[in-house]
This record gives C-alpha cells, sequence and structure tokens, in this order.
C-alpha cells in the first residue's frame, strides 16, 4: 500500500503552464502519474500538449478543475509571491492533499495559509519548499525522479529532498511504499509525526527510515512519539553535525541557537526512543538494510 498517494489519486497542477510546472508535470506524466488537469486562470480551457501524446486541459480554478475532474491532489509550482492565494485557493476548494513544491515563500504567508488549512480542517498540506511525495508504481506528486527506486515496503519520510534521493537510491533493492519529502521551511504542513502516524497504520509498510535536520525540536518531539506509538523499527539520519552555531544551513529552518536544536541532541533523543542512528546518510542505509534482511 502507501501513504496519502496511491494510484487512485487524481492530480492537479497549480502554475502548470509555467516553466517549472511543465518541465515536472512531463516528468509525473512519464512516471504514471494520473494528472487530469492544470490550473492557470489566464489560461482557462486550452488545452497543453505532452510528451506521449498525452493532453491535459487548463483549468480557471481549483474548484473547477475539481468539479470537473474530482481531482483530489493538487500540485502547487506558483512562484513565491502569488504562492499563498493559490494554496488558499486549493483549502477553499477542501482539496484533500496540496503539495506546496514551491521554494523562498515568507514565513508569514505560509504560517497564514498554513493556520488557515488547520482552522478549515478539509485539507493536508505537504511542504512548502519540499520535493513532495512518491509512491513508486503508483503516482509521484513533485519532483522526486521516479526512476530512483521501485515498490517496495520502506516508508521514507525527510526533511531534506537530496537526502530522499539518496535515501531511495541506496536502499533501492528493496523499494519503498511511500517517500516523502516534508521540507526544511521553519512552518510546514505535514511533519515527521505525521507520516510517523501514517506508516505506522500502513499494513505494507514494514520499516521506515527518518531523516532530520538541525534547527527547531521536530526530531525530539518524533522521537517521544515513535517511542509511545511507533512499533515498526525505524532508523534515523540528522544532518548537520558540523554546522557552526547561528548560521543558517541550506533550509530556512537549519539553524542552530545555543543548545537548542543541535544534531547531537536529537540523535540522543532519537536513540533514546530505540531508533538507530547513522553517522551518514550511508551507514543508515547499512542499518535499514540490516533490518529489511532480519525482516525476511
Amino acid at each position: 500500500m502507501s501513504i496519502f498517494l496511491n494510484a487512485d489519486s487524481k492530480v492537479i497542477v497549480q502554475g502548470m503552464t509555467g516553466s517549472e510546472g511543465m518541465k515536472h508535470t512531463t516528468r509525473m506524466l512519464a512516471s504514471g502519474t494520473n494528472i487530469v488537469g492544470g490550473v492557470n486562470p489566464k489560461k482557462a480551457g486550452q488545452t497543453v500538449d505532452f510528451d506521449g501524446g498525452k493532453q491535459v486541459k487548463v483549468f480557471g480554478s481549483v474548484q473547477e478543475a475539481m468539479d470537473e475532474t474530482g481531482a483530489n491532489v493538487s500540485v502547487v509550482f506558483v512562484p513565491p509571491a502569488f504562492a499563498k492565494a493559490a494554496v488558499v485557493e486549493a483549502v477553499d476548494a477542501e482539496m484533500p492533499l496540496i503539495v506546496v513544491i514551491t521554494e523562498g515563500i515568507p514565513v508569514k504567508d505560509s504560517a497564514e495559509f498554513f493556520n488557515y488549512c488547520k482552522d478549515k480542517g478539509t485539507s493536508r498540506i505537504i511542504g512548502p519548499n519540499c520535493p513532495g511525495i512518491i509512491s513508486p508504481g503508483q503516482s509521484n506528486a513533485g519532483i522526486i525522479p521516479a526512476d530512483i527506486a521501485g515498490p517496495g515496503k520502506i516508508g521514507l519520510v525527510s526533511k531534506s529532498g537530496t537526502l530522499t534521493y539518496q535515501m531511495m537510491y541506496e536502499l533501492k533493492d528493496f523499494g519503498f511504499s511511500t517517500a516523502i519529502g516534508i521540507g526544511g521551511d521553519p512552518i510546514i504542513g505535514t511533519t515527521h509525526i505525521d507520516a510517523l502516524e501514517a506508516f505506522e497504520a500502513d499494513p505494507e509498510t514494514v520499516a521506515i527510515v527518518m531523516i532530520g535536520e538541525i534547527g527547531g525540536d521536530a526530531e525530539e518531539r518524533a522521537a517521544a512519539y515513535i517511542k509511545d506509538n511507533v512499533s515498526k523499527p525505524v532508523v534515523g539520519y540528522v544532518a548537520g553535525f558540523t554546522a557552526p552555531e547561528g548560521k543558517t544551513m541550506g533550509h530556512a529552518g537549519a539553524i542552530v541557537s545555543g543548545s537548542s536544536g543541535t544534531a547531537q541532541a536529537k540523535q540522543e533523543a532519537l536513540e533514546a526512543a530505540g531508533v538507530k542512528v547513522g553517522k551518514t546518510p550511508s551507514e543508515t542505509a547499512d542499518l535499514m538494510r540490516e533490518i529489511m534482511k532480519n525482516l525476511g
């Protein structure tokens, strides 16, 4: 099985006719994703031809696209200045899953659309500033390359896009039920805990890889959740052991302040919860490989 995204998912792309939207819609279609429409009010009614002969209609609004196609997933490639309005539009239409790929959205905007979504209670946001989500062999919503790994029984949740790709490659012999990049901004929708809860409930996911990084306390909270609620084996990796204090490293949320948010503190919290933590991504993959071989 999978979490959040499956073969029955019907996907629309907000910002499909932009350069990034076109490029990644092409890739999503090639991987078998059922893309049923794009959204651009200025190009409503047009049809876009993609490689392979697929024609995708452009709608004037998310609501219109949902009404005509039954879409239940939206992938947002709208530029930062307009991303908040795009997400709010999708929330107003009660789109079940909204995957916000856009990087560089102001924190104020993210906070506002996240709280708006939370108050409405009808949508799940993944991101922003994330690679999206893939259930290999079923559907791919975002920018994760679909040919890294096939379907399997490992669940992967990661703050980092590139580390998502590396972990999928390192464990490609086993495959994944779902791999989800939740993003590294200070405010994100779906969290490590949300993904852990879903993987725990998924009967086809037998083990979980969790990748975190310096900054904030998300990994410590996830460790506490794992200790109390997760029965499946979990291995972890925390990026940023050599990061200097007070300097943002890559992601906007990856910053150490005093003793808060250090990689060492996160590793200790995870290990105290029974999570095996690798010193490198490759060592983390080795830990999972050993678990999967023991599981048969």
